[in-house]
């Protein structure tokens, strides 16, 4: 084989970037998805639906990832419990996310 196409015997990868400030799309967002902690079962339809990949499962509960969710409302209709409503994102002005 030529030596050109051989693999390394041992290497370092990198471990892959969760946050790129380069690319925060959060902020075209004209509905903020807002998850009810209590209605919740934790059944990831939301996370699977999610196409930014900002829903996230935690001990206590999804948690959506503001910096990056462009409000497409797909994880809102996907909840089976209506345990994800639709807020109008001029509702949070000025608060932190």
């Amino acid at each position: 084989m030529n030596e050109a196409y051989q693999a390394p015997f041992a290497g370092t990868v990198k471990s892959p970037v969760t946050e790129n400030e380069q690319m925060i799309t959060g902020n075209w967002r004209m509905i903020r998805p807002v998850v009810d902690a209590e209605k919740c079962t934790q059944c990831l339809n939301c996370w699977l639906s999610c196409p930014d990949a900002c829903i996230n499962p935690h001990d206590d509960g999804m948690k959506i990832n503001y910096k990056y969710c462009k409000g497409c409302g797909l994880c809102i209709k996907q909840c089976l419990f209506g345990a994800i409503t639709g807020v109008p994102e001029l509702e949070f002005s000025g608060e932190e996310e």
